[in-house]
């Protein structure tokens, strides 16, 4: 009887634990909006005009809905001329891969994500797949976005981008307000 005891005791701590732990993992939910680069930062092509930096990948203004098994992120790539519906990514917050796909120049773009709690952030790591122009052999670049609340106003978005062709890799800040 004192093993059922115990048993029962050590389930309960546990599943106590998990819930506290998910308790604390923050909610990203909200429509979101981009602070501009300070003066100086960013990139600029081949005239010399300044470009920006590749932010976080998402754009600007973003919308995000989450709840315990996914987060998805909306965010419109298109002039409303376009008439395009915002760019949806959904992804998994278990772990598991999840894919998404868009379509922009020649052709649907896969991508595969698998997104990870790492304490209180949120890091989501993706594999893009494309042919190469020159050898039409396929080539992957992976993105990892990690996601962390400042204050319940302010979502950073930390996005570092591995080099393609033996480039080097990147990474930029992204700071969000929350509208």
């Amino acid at each position: 009887m004192k093993r059922l005891t115990n048993l029962v005791i050590g389930a309960l701590v546990a599943l106590l634990a998990v819930g506290a732990t998910a308790q604390t993992r923050p909610d990203f939910s909200g429509r979101w909006t981009s602070e501009p680069s300070p003066a100086g930062d960013g990139q600029r092509n081949a005239s010399g005009e300044r470009s920006g930096d590749l932010g976080s990948g998402w754009g600007p203004n973003i919308t995000i809905t989450q709840t315990v098994e996914r987060m998805t992120v909306e965010y419109m790539f298109f002039a409303r001329g376009d008439m395009q519906p915002p760019l949806r990514f959904v992804f998994a917050l278990d772990g598991s891969e999840t894919k998404n796909s868009v379509m922009m120049g020649r052709g649907i773009q896969a991508q595969t994500s698998k997104a990870a709690w790492e304490g209180d952030k949120l890091v989501i790591r993706t594999t893009h797949s494309f042919g190469a122009t020159e050898t039409g052999q396929p080539l992957t670049s992976e993105v990892k976005q990690t996601l962390a609340l400042d204050s319940p106003t302010s979502l950073i978005i930390e996005t570092t981008r591995s080099g393609v062709l033996g480039g080097p890799s990147s990474t930029t800040r992204t700071v969000y307000k929350k509208l």
